[in-house]
């Protein structure tokens, strides 16, 4: 008799977490997600919506804001996170690229890239790691010996990503990598980030206003309002289903609703189904 065949356990699990600023300031409320190896994951919504505060819980970067988890708890591979600090969770693999790039303004490009490597000791491979980034994104290579502050911000953003890639990382969260790029460059780097998902087996769980770019690139989204997960669905469903079209891709047909209309709309939330 065969055994049934057990599914893999999950890169990272969050279950129901909660997250309090100034301990009164309740932002997340109850928020779930589950990336597997080797997915692109998309954390979706407008500016307010929970998607930064839940890298930021994931990587534990709230404590310089006064956030904390308060409910719920955080999986890496079935281990619980949640209370590690963020250098640990680097040494384990979770690693975020900030909103923004926060590169390192008076160093180098290669410099900034080599600073991801730090707490590693394996110089051989670091080099070949190095090399590797730089085969994925040959302008760094080009402009390795300028300073951050002086490149573009298509460029610092590649930095910032490459920079990730150097931790060897088991997931990288990705905060609003189209944030202030020209279209170009946001279809660029998205190619990237596939190509090192594909290629390079890396698995991203991305938070990102541009709907339609992230759910063109990613595996599986989840749609966050008000610090709350109110639609989840692979990548393909959630670009075809009409209220994903009408609110967030801008492709409601008819009458052009006003925003009243809008908020008061009664979408079909996964916890009423």
């Amino acid at each position: 008799m065969s055994t049934p065949t057990q599914s893999p356990v999950p890169v990272l699990n969050v279950n129901g977490i909660e997250v309090i600023y100034n301990h009164v300031i309740l932002v997340l409320k109850g928020v779930s997600l589950t990336v597997a190896d080797g997915q692109i994951a998309a954390i979706l919504g407008g500016n307010g919506a929970g998607k930064t505060t839940t890298l930021r819980a994931i990587s534990n970067l709230l404590k310089g804001e006064r956030g904390e988890v308060t409910k719920g708890s955080i999986e890496l591979r079935g281990e619980r996170i949640e209370n590690l600090s963020p250098a640990d969770l680097v040494n384990r693999g979770v690693v975020q690229v900030m909103e923004g790039r926060h590169c390192f303004a008076h160093l180098t490009i290669e410099e900034n890239l080599m600073t991801g490597s730090y707490t590693r000791t394996d110089k051989a491979e670091i080099a070949r790691n190095l090399e590797k980034v730089y085969s994925y994104f040959p302008r760094l290579k080009t402009r390795r010996t300028s300073q951050a502050a002086y490149t573009s911000g298509g460029e610092q953003q590649m930095c910032a990503i490459g920079r990730a890639l150097m931790t060897n990382p088991s997931i990288v969260l990705l905060d609003e990598p189209s944030m202030g790029l020209a279209p170009q460059l946001v279809e660029e780097v998205f190619n990237i980030v596939r190509d090192l998902n594909t290629k390079e087996k890396v698995t991203f769980l991305l938070a990102e206003q541009n709907t339609n770019m992230a759910l063109k690139y990613a595996d599986y989204g989840y749609i966050m309002e008000s610090g709350r997960v109110v639609m989840d669905g692979a990548a393909a469903d959630l670009r075809n289903n009409e209220d994903v079209k009408e609110f967030y891709l801008g492709m409601g047909g008819g009458e052009r609703k006003s925003f009243k209309d809008v908020k008061s709309y009664k979408r079909r939330k996964r916890w009423l189904a």
